[in-house]
């Protein structure tokens, strides 16, 4: 497996991320154990494109109840990743 999808696990589309992209910022979810180093080095390499900030969250995970037991869903962790003057990336 390359480090790129080591790293990089998809490029959300989301309400929220999809007016990110009028200020050339795109929303990825990536391995929770990823740095924005790292991050940004994937992006570059997949993408083609030059990243100038690497911004990260971890949403964490809700609680949920199955049947009679209480459970939990797993954290994720996700990056705003800002992009140079003039880059962009292809959405289909």
């Amino acid at each position: 497996m390359s480090q790129i999808a080591l790293v990089i696990k998809a490029l959300l589309q989301t309400e929220k991320s999809s007016t990110y992209s009028s200020a050339a910022k795109y929303l990825f979810l990536v391995n929770n154990s990823a740095n924005k180093i790292q991050i940004k080095q994937a992006v570059e390499q997949a993408y083609k494109v030059k990243v100038k900030n690497v911004n990260t969250f971890i949403s964490r995970g809700k609680l949920k109840r199955v049947r009679h037991q209480l459970g939990r869903m797993v954290d994720t962790k996700k990056a705003v990743v800002t992009l140079a003057a003039g880059q962009k990336i292809e959405v289909a």
